[in-house]
């Protein structure tokens, strides 16, 4: 989910040619001032075509305000516009506003569909699509289309298309760097079996890829639970996983299916490690019966982005002005992450701005030149390798009762078998 952090297919209508937007031209050395141009490029100014004017710069942030992942989402988009309106105060990209077109999918495939149909003639492309089954929905309009999204979903079987913008590493990689964690730990050791309960989605399919993978370098097996993203009793699961002696437990589910599992391996008697990859784990949970068997040392998560009450400058600077505008709220990491999303974005429209083209085209052509150091939001991304998450690092995370229901304390953690895995689009 989800994760970082991090979260889970149905077929498209038609598609409708893009229609060209008669813009401005922008000259490209400076990014600053304006020429009319009646074919939206040429004559050494930017090429523009859908979401771009003289003035404004659209985006477009389907996002989960309602569903399974409303607590994210909202923060996440929360994060989005701050970085908007930093820009905008500052200028703008390449003499352009930006402007943050939100809707709401509620966590629904068809409902992102309708909304992404509407949403494609306005936007340039998306600073945000939230879950893997709207991320499977859309991927083959997205690339007819030529648009370019920010998925709130990291399968890595996404990343065969420069399309997909993705922000942080992939679920199988996370999952690489779990069981290694776990390992340094002493939690398991080779010839251990290895429980993995999952949503039976991208999501968590490919986070399955990363804990097959993570076993078979270790001696290990690998024990799969698989559940629908309804299922809300995990009894069933833990007595399955228990009954094979499993060592530990990997979560790629939602936040209720994590709290089931766990009262679940307790009224059982498992006392073992688990493990919440993706967006699994969220600061709500702490307000539940769940929470001292999430603070009992026996359970850690991670992510893609620093804590809500993280040190760093930039993230304490965005949990401020956070804070400032939604009193009695529950904070949790989506701030941080949403604002180094659009700042992966940002790089990516001032590389077009430079290149001279503000085109759907463009924007997928400079993707591929684009690196981007998000102030230690995230680690630094790097898009330039097709088929290769951004990063192989992410944060490991500890549950905590302080701002963001995340110990500041998290580090950065990349395993050596993270680094020599192929992703299954890798060059």
């Amino acid at each position: 989910m989800i994760s970082s952090k991090r979260a889970t297919a149905a077929a498209v209508a038609g598609l409708a040619a893009v229609s060209l937007v008669a813009g401005c031209s922008t000259k490209a050395q400076d990014g600053t001032g304006s020429n009319n141009s009646s074919s939206g490029g040429g004559g050494g100014g930017v090429k523009t075509d859908v979401g771009v004017t003289d003035k404004e710069i659209s985006l477009g942030a389907l996002t989960d305000q309602t569903g399974t992942f409303k607590v994210l989402g909202t923060a996440v988009t929360q994060g989005n516009q701050m970085w908007a309106d930093e820009v905008n105060k500052s200028g703008g990209i390449c003499g352009r506003q930006i402007k943050i077109n939100v809707s709401d999918t509620g966590y629904s495939a068809e409902k992102a569909v309708t909304l992404y149909n509407q949403a494609k003639s306005k936007d340039l492309g998306f600073v945000q699509l939230i879950g893997s089954p709207a991320m499977a929905a859309l991927k083959k309009p997205l690339v007819t289309d030529k648009i370019a999204a920010v998925p709130l979903s990291w399968s890595s079987k996404n990343l065969d298309v420069p399309n997909v913008l993705m922000v942080g590493t992939t679920y199988d990689v996370e999952v690489i760097n779990g069981l290694s964690y776990m390992q340094s730990k002493g939690k398991i050791k080779p010839g251990d079996k290895i429980g993995h309960i999952y949503f039976k989605t991208e999501y968590g399919e490919n986070a399955v890829l990363g804990s097959k993978a993570y076993a078979s370098k270790h001696n290990m097996t690998v024990v799969e639970a698989g559940i629908s993203a309804t299922t809300t009793d995990l009894t069933p699961s833990v007595t399955q996983l228990k009954g094979a002696g499993v060592k530990a437990i990997v979560v790629t589910t939602g936040p209720a299916q994590l709290a089931s599992a766990l009262g679940a391996a307790r009224a059982q008697g498992l006392n073992v490690t688990v493990y919440g990859s993706g967006p699994t784990y969220t600061p709500q949970l702490l307000e539940t019966p769940a929470a001292a068997l999430l603070t009992s040392g026996n359970f850690f998560t991670s992510g893609v982005s620093v804590p809500f009450n993280s040190a760093n400058p930039k993230a304490k600077e965005i949990a401020t002005a956070w804070s400032a505008k939604n009193a009695g709220a529950v904070p949790t990491y989506g701030p941080q992450l949403g604002y180094a999303q659009a700042m992966v974005w940002g790089a990516v429209l001032k590389q077009a701005c430079s290149d001279g083209d503000l085109t759907r085209q463009g924007i997928l052509n400079a993707i591929r030149k684009t690196t981007v150091d998000t102030q230690g939001l995230t680690p630094n991304q790097d898009f330039t390798h097709p088929g290769s998450p951004a990063t192989r690092e992410v944060f490991l995370y500890t549950p905590a009762k302080v701002p963001g229901g995340i110990a500041a304390d998290a580090q950065k953690y990349v395993a050596k078998e993270a680094q020599e895995y192929k992703a299954p689009f890798q060059k």
